[in-house]
């Protein structure tokens, strides 16, 4: 199965972003893709945190889903949204949530973001709590490619990297990872964390992040990259709005779990 992780610089308007996603997701499906990974907050990078509480939707109504789910029925790809913004418990939250489209526009899967980042190094601060209501549940689904083979996708967002007991939990053949990592913590974890969480679970991992200079003067690391259950990294993006293609293959991953079998050797 061929996937794209999508790279963005998003800005602070809907309208522009979405312009963007369609048509990374329009070379995704040109290039053979049959799924595509949008980058956490594709929909929207604001000057402040607080300004997801004013595009933020509700589930199944709005201009950002049905962006995706329209871009999936057109280009017959399972699409995954990275994050967008919906409505949450109360007035001053939203839930950063991730949702899939199959290839005919229907929503099959949504993973609201659970672990919530958290920084301060005395010149960036973030802290994602103030803005975002944590989800609860890890999430997987199955994708049929069009061999006929069955793959189960793992969900997350962004700093849940930095806790692999989630992607134990998903038992998955591939592992997606939406982010916009901070250029700090980027440079120094970033490719790290993947090859980890890939070899631990001896499983493919997509990256699509956000890579570049926001108008509110953050810098994201980009480096959108796919790597293999070995920890091979496949393609990757340094910066920059682009697709990262590449193709899993799923006789190398089953001869590595043949191989090694960690997965069954699990006691805790």
């Amino acid at each position: 199965m061929k996937v794209a992780a999508l790279q963005m610089v998003s800005a602070p308007d809907v309208a522009t972003n979405l312009d963007t996603a369609r048509a990374l997701l329009r070379e995704a499906a040109q290039a053979g893709a049959e799924l595509a990974l949008l980058p956490e907050y594709f929909c929207l990078m604001g000057h402040k945190d607080s300004d997801k509480l004013a595009v933020r939707e509700a589930l199944g109504d709005g201009a950002i889903q049905r962006c995706l789910a329209g871009a999936a029925r057109e280009h017959g790809l399972w699409v995954v949204g990275g994050t967008m913004p919906l409505v949450g418990s109360d007035d001053a939250h939203v839930l950063n949530t991730s949702l899939v489209y199959g290839p005919d526009g229907e929503r099959v899967a949504r993973y609201d973001k659970i672990h919530l980042f958290k920084f301060d190094n005395g010149r960036e601060q973030y802290d994602e709590s103030r803005v975002i209501e944590r989800g609860a549940q890890p999430v997987a689904f199955d994708v049929t490619s069009r061999d006929g083979r069955t793959w189960r996708i793992g969900m997350s967002v962004c700093y849940d990297l930095r806790f692999p007991e989630l992607y134990r939990s998903l038992h998955a053949d591939v592992l997606l990872v939406p982010s916009a990592f901070t250029y700090v913590t980027g440079q120094a974890h970033w490719e790290l964390l993947l090859r980890a969480r890939a070899v631990e679970n001896l499983a493919f991992v997509v990256a699509a992040a956000q890579g570049g200079v926001h108008a509110n003067g953050r810098r994201t690391w980009g480096h959108s990259m796919v790597v293999d259950p070995w920890g091979v990294v496949l393609q990757q993006r340094a910066e920059g709005a682009g697709v990262v293609v590449a193709e899993l293959d799923a006789q190398r991953q089953h001869q590595l779990r043949a191989q090694l079998p960690a997965l069954e050797h699990r006691i805790l």
